[in-house]
């Protein structure tokens, strides 16, 4: 049966048998995002799963699709491997790496946590995007504590391809009165209007009907400028509040 991992935000599932030890579950854990075992404690209703036991032992409390929570006490990663910080829609978890770790096996682990289809990941570095599946992560400088930003590029299928045109991976970021200031990762070309932006919101009835402002670095965006005007590169955020500005020269 299929039951959901819940840790530090987020979840992830897992496929495990009525038999089968939560030890072995911890270990499932280490092996998809790099929590040692010694450092996992895992519960349900306060109630922590001990190693000994199997499965079936808790199933007046677990059964299919249920959630565990996991708790970390402390990560002590061995020698060879170091934590890096990956970013997800505003959300960020801890993923242990090691030195001969890729871009593609790095995209393996974030599909594991996130259920994200590698094929419309782009994963960036300091403002870089990560292109070659092949290449290992130190070639982009990325060490202990470095940050990964993952951005999808299946909103990019409402607009047509153009190749001469420069893409932009960015993140529209709701205000607290939207969506619980829901984060939503988007990729357009750089030519691409405000308006562009906020048609195709509405348009995907991500945003309701209305009027809307958009920020761009504590500015107001111009509605018939595009993202390249307005200096929006790979990894900006894009923040959006009802209302609207009077008209005039600013438009």
């Amino acid at each position: 049966m299929k039951i959901f991992i819940v840790t530090m935000g987020h979840e992830f599932p897992i496929d495990i048998e009525n038999q089968e030890q939560i030890i072995e579950i911890k270990r499932k854990i280490e092996q998809f995002i790099g929590i040692p075992i010694e450092s996992q404690t895992l519960s349900v209703y306060g109630c922590e799963l001990l190693d000994g036991l199997v499965m079936e032992d808790y199933d007046q409390f677990i059964t299919e699709g249920s959630r565990i929570d996991l708790s970390v006490d402390q990560i002590i990663a061995p020698s060879n491997e170091f934590p890096i910080a990956v970013e997800f829609s505003g959300q960020r978890i801890n993923i242990n790496i090691d030195k001969t770790e890729t871009v593609h096996s790095l995209k393996q682990k974030i599909q594991i946590i996130y259920s994200l289809p590698i094929q419309t990941m782009s994963l960036f570095h300091s403002g870089m995007e990560l292109v070659e599946d092949c290449q290992n992560l130190s070639e982009f400088g990325i060490g202990e504590f470095s940050e990964v930003i993952v951005f999808m590029k299946t909103m990019s299928r409402y607009l047509s391809e153009d190749s001469s045109r420069r893409k932009v991976s960015f993140v529209v970021e709701m205000s607290s009165s939207l969506l619980n200031a829901a984060c939503i990762p988007m990729e357009m070309k750089d030519s691409s209007t405000v308006n562009d932006v906020r048609e195709l919101l509405l348009s995907g009835k991500i945003l309701p009907d209305d009027e809307y402002l958009f920020i761009h670095k504590q500015r107001i965006m111009r509605d018939k400028r595009s993202l390249r005007w307005h200096g929006v590169e790979n990894g900006d955020f894009l923040y959006v509040f009802k209302g609207t500005v009077s008209r005039g020269e600013f438009y």
